[in-house]
């Protein structure tokens, strides 16, 4: 199967900026399509941005022009750089990756996801 380990959360004032990290372990083949999602409280979850083994790139268009996807694909990780962060961008933030495992076929898997909380 296929482990995630998202870091790089936390607690950070308005206009300020993190990096989160989702590393991919495992049986894992082939990955596909990476992405990271975010859920607030009252909320579904919703795509914030994502990334395909090709390097194409898809974003929310709430987070356009100001988070950045990127993906090692030696390292299996995806990273999101968040600038100018704003207080509606609080929420839990997960790790989605669609990987292809000898056993089991294609899947969706998912992090525990990451709290980000902007207030001042």
């Amino acid at each position: 199967q296929v482990q995630l380990v998202e870091s790089g959360g936390g607690l950070v004032q308005p206009g300020g900026s993190l990096r989160l990290s989702c590393a991919a372990s495992g049986s894992i083949s082939s990955i596909y399509a990476m992405g990271w999602y975010r859920q607030a409280p009252g909320n579904q979850r919703e795509l914030v941005a994502e990334i395909t083994n090709g390097g194409g790139s898809n974003y929310a268009d709430s987070v356009k022009g100001r988070f950045t996807i990127s993906r090692d694909n030696a390292k299996n990780t995806v990273y999101l750089q968040m600038f100018s962060l704003k207080p509606e961008d609080t929420a839990v933030y997960y790790c989605k990756v669609r990987a292809f495992v000898a056993v089991g076929g294609t899947t969706n898997y998912w992090g525990q996801g990451t709290p980000v909380t902007v207030s001042s």
